[in-house]
């Protein structure tokens, strides 16, 4: 994807992520963005495509992120704080609508992306857990494989409106919750005497 190509379609993302996707037109992206609609098109073939480029895009930045926080070798404690302050920072910017409207108006964008997401987020808490059980941090009774599916669903429950829509709770409010009954589920107490030590404020 060349640079300005690159820069219309996270530019496009960021418009989507505030107004949602159903409600906002090729026509509002290009006002929006300042560019006309003939300069929009010759980057993407349609709505579909913008968004479809756009959902590549945020999945790489995503997946470069989170490496990144990895290849600072943090414990895995740390790390788990760091990857949910990233997380709830990208959800306190998402609009209420956009996961449904990208599940019902752009399915094939929409399935790849969640399948994506699964064995991003999969391997990503495996390795995490058992650095934690390694390091003394996390329970050693645990099960690494479960507790991982259980994350995985439980974000996406949490993304979905239909299933777990709190009135006045925002996407990153429910998150950060959950990360919390997460991560001292699976603490030792060795790790739980570091979380009140180091995160009694978080």
């Amino acid at each position: 994807m060349e640079e300005k190509e690159k820069e219309i379609v996270l530019a496009a993302i960021g418009v989507f992520m505030r107004l949602g996707i159903k409600s906002v037109s090729m026509d509002d992206i290009s006002r929006q963005l300042g560019i006309s609609k003939k300069t929009l098109y010759k980057y993407v073939s349609d709505k579909n495509d913008l968004v479809s480029k756009g959902v590549q895009l945020m999945k790489d930045a995503e997946e470069e992120t989170i490496c990144g926080i990895q290849a600072l070798k943090m414990n895995a404690i740390d790390e788990n704080m760091e990857i949910m302050k990233y997380v709830t920072g990208l959800l306190n910017n998402l609009h209420p609508s956009v996961m449904f409207d990208l599940e019902k108006y752009h399915p094939e964008v929409s399935r790849s992306m969640i399948e994506c997401r699964h064995d991003n987020i999969y391997e990503c808490v495996m390795a995490n857990l058992k650095r934690g059980v390694k390091e003394g941090l996390y329970r050693r009774n645990l099960n690494a494989d479960v507790i991982a599916k259980i994350y995985i669903h439980s974000t996406d429950v949490i993304l979905d409106q239909t299933e777990l829509h709190i009135e006045g709770i925002s996407f990153s409010e429910k998150f950060k919750e959950y990360f919390r009954y997460h991560i001292r589920g699976i603490a030792s107490e060795k790790g739980i005497e570091y979380l009140k030590e180091k995160y009694s404020k978080s």
